[in-house]
């Protein structure tokens, strides 16, 4: 149960954590809003993210029976695909780095809670990142003994929260701190620090088999 809950933190936070077009739009919204909005924006985030976690672990263990007989091949190939979003997901935040890119705000739109939250979660649907790191990783942890339905929901209970207090955190800094987690210094150490988080899962998904 504690590997679960583990695994969901890593999980939540690794997808969460880069600073990208989702998480600057939400902190330089909450900026020139209010807090509450912001909340509810980032609550959509982080839903979106309990949404592909949930989608990943079903499918994952519908197919455990079908995946059993080639764990080890599929477990390499879970954490090639996992390091590449780690080494993706760095490589993007370098160049957008070097290069001093810079979003410009669009003009202030009247939200109400539901539309910040509805707005987000679509936004965040919209990234197919998100679903291939999750697939990957929750096929890449299948075994033998397929998880319990209590370990499942462990995992995707984690992950939620885990993205949640992040995107919480996010909004918070845009209330206090307006736009200083949007710079291009900011988003590169939030974006290497998910990919270290990415690589972690994939080197201990190939410690397991050996």
């Amino acid at each position: 149960m504690i590997a679960a809950l583990v695994a969901g933190l890593l999980a939540g936070y690794g997808i969460a954590m880069p600073v990208g077009a989702v998480a600057t739009y939400l902190v330089a919204l909450t900026a020139r809003t209010s807090l509450k909005l912001g909340a509810f924006a980032a609550l959509g985030v982080a839903t979106a993210d309990g949404v592909y976690a949930l989608i990943a672990t079903i499918g994952g263990s519908a197919l455990a029976p079908l995946i059993e007989p080639i764990t080890v091949p599929l477990t390499w190939i879970s954490v090639l695909v996992l390091l590449a979003l780690a080494i993706r997901g760095a490589a993007t935040a370098i160049t957008q780095h070097r290069r001093l890119q810079s979003s410009a705000s669009s003009a202030d739109t009247p939200l109400t809670p539901a539309r910040a939250y509805l707005g987000l979660l679509a936004m965040t649907m919209l990234n197919p990142t998100t679903i291939i790191y999750f697939t990957a990783l929750v096929l890449g942890s299948q075994d033998a003994t397929t998880p319990t339905r209590l370990q499942q929901a462990v995992f995707i209970l984690a992950a939620f929260l885990a993205s949640a207090s992040w995107q919480l955190a996010l909004a918070t800094s845009g209330a206090v701190l307006g736009r200083a987690l949007t710079t291009p210094r900011a988003r590169l150490a939030t974006a290497l620090i998910s990919s270290t988080l990415i690589t972690a899962l994939a080197l201990h998904l190939l410690l397991s088999t050996l």
